[in-house]
């Protein structure tokens, strides 16, 4: 599938795309929200949504891009790692931050499955 372009978009995905570039300050979307513009509704959903969780809020932004980073470890997505921790990078994360950030996502991801795998109870102090 090729990715939709400003040039070939309809007038829906140009207003989302007017919205990310204006909001990220970039001179072009990258190519996920190229690729999503192929279906409008959820290009408008995911970037809807993404300005929502990724804006102000409890956590700061680098926090934010490094749980991106971490649950993109997790999921094997290797296009949001290199955009997430290009991401992270740019709101100030060291490369000792973001290989921290693997250690300890490889980490919970093990200690996670052996929980599940023996079955290990929640001790009441946790509840």
């Amino acid at each position: 599938m090729q990715p939709i372009t400003y040039d070939t978009a309809s007038a829906e995905v140009r207003a989302v795309f007017d919205d990310i570039k204006a909001t990220r300050k970039v001179a072009d979307v990258n190519n996920f929200w190229k690729h999503l513009a192929h279906d409008p509704r959820m290009l408008r959903h995911v970037w809807e949504s993404l300005k929502e969780m990724m804006g102000p809020g409890a956590l700061d932004p680098l926090t934010k891009e490094l749980i991106y980073v971490a649950v993109s470890v997790t999921n094997g997505c290797e296009y949001c790692m290199a955009s997430h921790t290009a991401g992270a990078r740019q709101k100030g994360a060291s490369e000792e931050m973001i290989r921290e950030v693997y250690a300890v996502t490889g980490l919970a991801n093990m200690t996670n499955r052996l929980a599940n795998a023996y079955k290990v109870p929640v001790d009441e102090a946790f509840k």
